[in-house]
């Protein structure tokens, strides 16, 4: 053998004990980082009785959220305008008693999802064979949230597809197919919206839809003549999208009475929560706006709305209103409002805001609210966008999960700075995306983990976050929460921007109780929405509301679900139903669904 034969062999060699040692390293670090999930997970079964465990993979969830891509002139700063769009809502789309997932995507050409329960713990995805997947293109718009409501009453929920584009209504066939009934329905020819729900505005027993506005409706930002798309001032814009409030006539149309109601301005709006906020039995209106001040419509008896932000103390302090979320954090059978915004530290401290309802409000017309979000521990979560309660543990008092992050984009860089150059300016400045420094790849508040808030009990909560589930940082958006597996169990699911969802299964491992309500509608809407339902057990008493959109872009599952602790028996629940019937439950058995049927 010649001496560069030697030299050959001994490099290949080398070469090859080197490949054998990088891969065995690299099996080591992911066992570790395996091992370490492992170790997180039984300290916090120790601790706090349950677990977030991501499971995409397990439950055949292989969806990937796309942003949009806009018009040329704003793709210096395109992630910033287009940091939107990831959503996720719940619904039993064929009613077989087991909820299924639905994703919105929001590239031209992407793709939505309709993850299909198939009840052994995995998911199917039959969008394209019902109708619901090939829904985003420059032409038509692109998607930015799904809300689900039974507005012809028949039994099975549609869908309204709200988009930065043209919105779109789809009849459900049975649960077999979707059939898009958009160009006779009377909906919008085209809304830059983040924000839809279903309420019953005038308690006629048919869902009326709310639509709120982002960006103005005059702009195609896929096709723009103008630069000028951003908000005219950071503290009190009101150049964004208009507001749609769509009356229900009951053949399938709907008629546009914004103005005669009232709903007017034209703020940036994010998210809205309907519910019954001063005990007259019709739907109060609750707007998160960013760039300003929050709203607080009360439904005057079905004939008009009247704006009460400033009297009832949310509307004093413009801030980036992202979130409307209910709970009851005491116990207290009151409605508490939580709505979040943005904080980074030592740049920005807005600070989120919980809304607890006043004794002055039983005096007034209108509710009184005080912010308790500090003194609770729940105010400073990051940039904050979808949050939703739910007693993660099921020892009688709801939790909290919130989303953040903004764009994680280049790690160690930050577009804070070149920000503040346009914060500081006038109108002029600020409105025109010309003026708006090139983003150059850079993160903004990127790379934050969520939040998820252990209340406990005694008006306070503590930051469970990295003990509870595993250290991931995607920019969250959109959270739901639901029974996906029919255990008395909240799970938890999370759209992200730019990436994949999270699908969190609750590994509860304590033996606390549960108990669930399905409500039916039959003189109210079908699906019961605006339902308010209150247990008593044990010496407490806690309210829930049906919504139909909820959080940010988001949509939690249609059950009600109460945790009970240790207690084994309930002394009453009591169902106002939007049509002002009553039901009254005495000691229903814990530990399994009820459905309840309205008048039975």
């Amino acid at each position: 053998m010649s001496k560069n034969q030697k030299i050959e062999k001994w490099a290949v060699t080398f070469i090859f004990i080197c490949l054998l040692a990088f891969s065995a390293l690299s099996s080591k670090r992911g066992f570790l980082y395996h091992e370490k999930e492992i170790f997180q997970k039984q300290d916090a079964l120790k601790k706090f009785g349950f677990y977030l465990e991501p499971i995409n993979q397990q439950a055949g969830i292989d969806f990937r959220h796309l942003a949009p891509e806009l018009d040329p002139k704003l793709k210096h700063i395109e992630p910033q305008i287009a940091s939107m769009g990831a959503s996720v809502s719940v619904v039993d789309f064929d009613q077989d008693g087991w909820d299924d997932l639905y994703f919105t995507n929001s590239r031209q050409g992407s793709q939505n999802a309709l993850y299909r329960n198939l009840h052994n713990g995995k998911f199917e995805n039959v969008a394209a064979q019902v109708g619901l997947a090939d829904l985003n293109d420059s032409a038509t718009g692109v998607s930015m949230g799904a809300v689900w409501g039974d507005y012809d009453n028949d039994g099975y929920p549609d869908v309204l597809i709200y988009k930065w584009g043209k919105p779109e209504l789809f009849h459900n066939d049975h649960g077999k197919r979707f059939v898009n009934v958009t160009d006779s329905s009377g909906l919008p020819a085209w809304v830059n919206a983040n924000c839809a729900i279903w309420f019953d505005f005038n308690n006629d027993g048919l869902l009326d839809l709310f639509i709120g506005g982002y960006y103005s409706e005059k702009l195609n930002l896929f096709h723009t003549a103008t630069t000028k798309v951003m908000p005219e001032s950071f503290r009190y814009a009101n150049n964004g999208g208009r507001k749609y409030l769509l009356e229900n006539m009951g053949n399938g149309k709907f008629k546009d009475v914004t103005e005669q109601y009232g709903l007017n301005s034209t703020r940036w709006v994010l998210a809205a929560g309907a519910a019954d906020l001063n005990g007259d039995g019709y739907p109060d209106l609750f707007i998160a706006d960013d760039y300003n001040v929050n709203e607080l419509y009360i439904n005057d008896h079905g004939k008009r709305f009247i704006e009460v932000g400033h009297q009832s103390g949310i509307g004093n302090i413009p801030k980036s209103g992202m979130c409307v979320a209910f709970g009851d954090i005491n116990n207290t059978g009151k409605i508490g409002i939580y709505n979040t915004t943005i904080t980074e530290k030592g740049i920005l401290v807005q600070s989120n805001n919980y809304w607890q309802p006043t004794d002055e409000s039983t005096n007034n017309n209108y509710p009184s609210y005080v912010n308790l979000a500090q003194l609770a521990g729940i105010d400073n979560a990051g940039w904050s966008y979808g949050a939703q309660f739910g007693d993660l543990n099921n020892d009688g008092y709801q939790d909290l999960y919130v989303a953040n992050g903004f764009i994680s984009a280049k790690k160690g860089t930050s577009y804070w700075y070149d920000y503040s150059k346009v914060t500081s300016g006038n109108k002029a400045i600020i409105e025109d995306a010309r003026n708006w420094p090139d983003m150059k790849g850079k993160s903004q508040s990127g790379y934050e983990h969520d939040k998820v808030w252990l209340n406990m009990g005694d008006g306070t909560f503590k930051d469970i976050s990295d003990m509870i589930m595993p250290n991931v940082t995607y920019d969250g958006r959109s959270v739901a929460m639901t029974d996906l597996w029919n255990r008395g169990v909240l799970d938890v699911i999370i759209a992200n921007q730019n990436n994949i969802p999270l699908v969190l299964k609750n590994e509860l491992k304590n033996h606390n109780h549960w108990i669930e309500f399905n409500l039916h509608g039959t003189v109210s809407n079908a699906d019961a929405v605006g339902a308010e339902v209150t247990l008593e057990w044990n010496g407490m008493k806690q309210i829930q509301v049906v919504t139909a959109g909820i959080g940010f872009s988001s949509q939690n599952g249609h059950r009600i679900h109460f945790g009970l602790g240790s207690s084994t028996q309930v002394d009453k629940v009591i169902i106002r139903w939007p049509s002002g019937k009553v039901t009254t439950l005495i000691h229903p058995r814990v530990d399994m669904l009820h459905q309840v049927v309205e008048g039975k």
